[in-house]
This record gives structure tokens, C-alpha cells and sequence, in this order.
């Protein structure tokens, strides 16, 4: 039985899952004839309550993740996650993450490693509902076309509550009540969360570079009672749509909020959910669809590319 060291950088909800499906999934580890040891999880406040194993090493200190032999990054933001991974993603040790704004807008930096598959992300799009790996894997063979998604929980949450007959601001409100949204929740209803995970999906299937200020950013906050209301009586929902094709030599990457018929996959397979609509050339047409947030969903791809990488595989490589 080998030990590998884990360290955790954040402690919100998905850290908080995170390390317990360590311990829940311990019966996949042993097979492995793997013991996980989690050597610290960084936080804020150690005083904080947390719902965690018992036993679990919490500290302020960052120098544990010199002795880690893999780090699973659950802290969100871009520049202070970056400044933590930075010494150890030089060190040629994997890291996973589920921080799409990060990989989004610091993928100059982040790109070698990620062609190195030291760097696994399957959580940053969709959470637990796995679209990377098949776009980075058997997808490859396929002449990609177009996609289609709805990748924002919160937006299709306040769309979904218009179409029963609250306004965008009672619906936003509710949304924040509820903790789905943030505060301020610009991420969310701005679109540019949506924008940072197609982003992160056109590196798969258009160009390895694709960068996040490419995409063309609307979001929901113009959208009144009475838009929903002409598309209802058209047999259509509006959706925040985020959207990759082909555009002359190059590709159109654009999040807006769309009319959608209500026959759609991303109306039908995405009623409540993320859903992504994926046409290739030899694939044809593919829907993907499922939990895009929460915590434990969100741990489950997390702890799911921990287990890649002790098996072999290697993280998740755009393309060159």
C-alpha cells in the first residue's frame, strides 16, 4: 500500500465534499492499493465552522503543499490560487482544479503544463457531468462543427422563475436567497461565467489557444417580462446560451441570452440542468446534460481526476 499526500487549498462547500468523498471512496483507493493522506487544507480561519472529516489538518500556512504530492485547488479567484500553484506546478507535480476563470484567463502561464497533462480540469465545465474527457479523448477522431450550451446555473435559474411571472430582480433575488447566485452576482447574470467555460471548451475542439477575450459577452439583465412572455407565445424559452462554430478561417464564440424552441435539447435535456448540444462531422450530433454546480457534484469530477491520476492517465491536454 503506497501513500499519497493531498493537500487541499480552500475549504468552502466543494472543499468541504471534497474531503469527505475522500473518505466515502476510501473502498476505490484500497483497490488501487493507494492510502490517500490529506497533509493540510488551506484556509482563512481555522475557527471557522466547517463540516469536515474529523482529523482534518486545517491552517493558514501554505508551506504543506511542499510536501504534497498532488494539490487539489478549490479556492476560486484567479490571481491568489495562481500565486499558491505557481512554485508547485514548476515542480512538474499535477495539480486539479475546478477554477474555470483561472484557466480562462491565465492560460498563457497555465498552458505548458496542461500540454504537459499535469493539470486536470474536468470539474471546471459542467462540474460533475463529464464533457472534457470525451472532447479531449474519443471526440478528437471527430471533425468538430458546432456547439451549443447552457453552462450557468444561476442564469437558468432566474429565467426558469421569469417564465412562472417574477421580474429579473425578484427572481435574482430569490436566486441569491437560495445561494445559487452570488453577491454581487455580475459573474453569473454577466455572462462571463459562461464565457470562461467555453473558453476553456473551445481549447479542446477549435484552437489550443483560444483566448477568453474572443468571446463576444452578453448577459441576462436586459431580459424583461414581456421578452419571455413573446417567446412563451412562440413556443420558445429564452436561454444564455454560449456558442462555438466556425467562422470563415477562424471560429465565432459568442454567450447571449437566445430564443430557443421549446423542442430543443438545451430546453428539454436542460429544463433544470447544464446541457451542452456537440456536433461533429463523424460524431454527429451529441447531448450532454446533468449537475453543473454543487458541491458534492462538483467533488465528484474532482476526486474522479484525482483516480485518473493514479491510475496514468494523464490530465486534460488541449489541443497543440
Amino acid at each position: 500500500m503506497r501513500t499519497v499526500t493531498v493537500g487541499v487549498l480552500g475549504c468552502g462547500t466543494v472543499g468541504q465534499d471534497v474531503l469527505h468523498l475522500l473518505r466515502r471512496r476510501k473502498d476505490i483507493f484500497d483497490n488501487l492499493g493507494v492510502r490517500v493522506e490529506v497533509a493540510g487544507v488551506l484556509v482563512r480561519d481555522t475557527a471557522k465552522a466547517r463540516s469536515v472529516p474529523g482529523g482534518t489538518p486545517l491552517t493558514t500556512d501554505p508551506t504543506f503543499l511542499q510536501e504534497c504530492g498532488v494539490v487539489i485547488e478549490a479556492l476560486g479567484g484567479i490571481d491568489s490560487p495562481l500565486a499558491l500553484l505557481r512554485p508547485y506546478l514548476r515542480s512538474d507535480r499535477p495539480v486539479i482544479t475546478a477554477n474555470k476563470a483561472l484557466l480562462a484567463e491565465r492560460w498563457d502561464e497555465l498552458r505548458e503544463y496542461a500540454l504537459d497533462g499535469r493539470l486536470y480540469y474536468e470539474a471546471s465545465v459542467m462540474a460533475g457531468t463529464p464533457v472534457i474527457g470525451p472532447m479531449s479523448t474519443v471526440l478528437r477522431a471527430s471533425t468538430f462543427v458546432r456547439l451549443q450550451a447552457v453552462l450557468n446555473g444561476t442564469c437558468n435559474y432566474i429565467l426558469t422563475q421569469m417564465e412562472g411571472g417574477k421580474t429579473y430582480a425578484q427572481a435574482l433575488e430569490e436566486a441569491q436567497a437560495l445561494g445559487y447566485a452570488e453577491d454581487p452576482p455580475t459573474l453569473d447574470v454577466g455572462g462571463f461565467d459562461t464565457a470562461h467555460k467555453l473558453t476553456v471548451l473551445a481549447r479542446f475542439c477549435a484552437d489550443g489557444n483560444f483566448p477568453y477575450e474572443a468571446v463576444q459577452i452578453e448577459g441576462i439583465e436586459g431580459v424583461t417580462l414581456d421578452d419571455v412572455a413573446e417567446a412563451r407565445a412562440a413556443g420558445q424559452r429564452i436561454k444564455l446560451v454560449a456558442e462555438l462554430a466556425r467562422d470563415g478561417d477562424g471560429w465565432h464564440a459568442r454567450v447571449s441570452p437566445q430564443r430557443l424552441p421549446e423542442t430543443h435539447p438545451l430546453c428539454t435535456a436542460g429544463a433544470s440542468r447544464n446541457a451542452l448540444v456537440y456536433e461533429g462531422e463523424e460524431s454527429g450530433t451529441l447531448i450532454f446534460a446533468g449537475g453543473g454546480a454543487g458541491g458534492m457534484v462538483t467533488a465528484s469530477a474532482m476526486v474522479g481526476d484525482l483516480l485518473d491520476w493514479l491510475i496514468g492517465f494523464p490530465g486534460h491536454v488541449p489541443l497543440h
